[in-house]
C-alpha cells in the first residue's frame, strides 16, 4: 500500500501540482443531493437546447460530482450544473492568486517584481506549488478576501493555514473570475488581464488537458488545472479556460470530485469540453 506521504512526493516529483501540501485529515463528505440538470439560456435560437442535450449526453453514466459552467459573450449563452457546489480548489486557485496580486500591486501604483513575476510565471504555467505557497504567504488573508469582495466571489472561501488547495470554489465563482480576465472592468487593469491570459496560453503540455479538448483551430486557449486526491471523495479533477476567435468569445469551467483516477475525472472534463466546443463551432 502506497502511503500518501510516497504518492504525494511522486506527484510532487513528476510535476503534477496537487494543489498544495494537503493535511491527511480529510473534510467531511457533503451530505447527497438530487441530481440537478443542466440549464442552458441563449440569445442564439435553438442553441440552448442543443448544448442542454449534449453537455447531458457527455455526462450520462459518469461517475462522481460534476459541476459546468459555459458562458459565450457574442451569442449570450449560458450553461450552468451545480454552480454553487463547492468543491477544493486544488490548482486552479492558482489563477485567483496572480489576480489578487496583480490586483495588489495596482493599488499600489507599482510593477511586480522580477521575482514575483518569476514566481507567477512558475505558478501558472508549471503549476508550481512552491511558488503559490510563497505568493500566498505573501498576500496573506486581508488581501486574498480583499480581492475577492472587489471581484464578487462571494462563493469562494480561502483555504486556513496556508493550505490554498483548500480553498472552496464554486463554477458561479470560477465563471466571474474568468469574466473579469477576458473583458474591461474595474478590478483588474488591461495590462492585468492580459498578463494573466499570457501565462494561462503558455501551460506546459503535458498540463494542457480539460477545457481544451476539441477546441476549434483559430480559437485561443487560455486555462488552468488542478488535481488532487483526498481520503474522502477521491480525485478532485478541475479545469477552467477562456477561448476567443471564430466569433466566439466563451469560458468553461468543470469542477468535479469522486473520481476514481486522475485520468478518470479528465475524460469526464473532456466529454463536457468537446460537446461545448462542437457546438458554439457550429453555431
Amino acid at each position: 500500500m502506497t502511503s500518501v506521504t510516497s504518492r504525494r512526493t511522486r506527484l510532487l516529483a513528476t510535476g503534477l501540482a496537487v494543489g498544495a501540501l494537503i493535511p491527511v485529515v480529510a473534510a467531511a463528505a457533503p451530505a447527497a443531493a438530487a441530481t440537478p440538470t443542466v440549464s442552458c439560456t441563449s440569445a442564439k435560437a435553438g442553441l440552448a437546447d442543443k448544448l442542454k442535450r449534449d453537455i447531458t449526453a457527455a455526462l450520462a453514466n459518469r461517475r462522481g460530482t460534476v459541476a459546468v459552467g459555459v458562458y459565450d459573450r457574442p451569442t449570450k449563452t449560458t450553461c450552468t450544473l451545480r454552480a454553487s457546489t463547492a468543491f477544493d480548489s486544488a490548482s486552479v486557485v492558482k489563477v485567483t492568486v496572480l489576480a489578487t496580486l496583480l490586483w495588489d500591486a495596482k493599488k499600489h501604483n507599482r510593477y511586480l517584481t522580477d521575482t514575483e513575476a518569476s514566481l507567477a510565471k512558475a505558478m501558472i504555467t508549471k503549476s508550481d506549488n512552491t511558488a503559490t505557497s510563497k505568493l500566498w504567504k505573501q498576500l496573506g488573508m486581508t488581501k486574498i478576501k480583499g480581492f475577492l469582495a472587489a471581484a464578487g466571489m462571494t462563493q469562494t472561501k480561502p483555504g486556513a493555514n496556508g493550505y490554498w488547495g483548500l480553498t472552496q470554489i464554486t463554477v458561479t465563482d470560477e465563471q466571474k473570475l474568468l469574466k473579469l480576465i477576458t473583458a474591461k472592468n474595474a478590478v483588474l487593469s488591461d495590462n492585468a488581464r492580459a498578463y494573466i491570459l499570457k501565462l494561462m496560453s503558455q501551460v506546459i503540455s503535458s498540463q494542457r488537458w480539460g477545457t481544451p479538448y476539441g477546441v476549434p483551430s483559430g480559437v485561443s486557449v487560455a486555462l488552468k488545472n488542478g488535481w488532487l486526491e483526498r481520503a474522502t471523495n477521491g480525485w478532485r479533477v478541475h479545469s477552467i479556460g477562456a477561448f476567443k476567435g471564430n466569433g466566439h468569445d466563451y469560458m468553461i469551467t468543470v469542477l468535479t470530485q469522486g473520481n476514481s483516477t486522475m485520468n478518470y475525472g479528465i475524460t469526464t472534463i473532456q466529454g463536457v469540453a468537446k460537446a461545448v466546443h462542437r457546438d458554439l463551432a457550429a453555431s
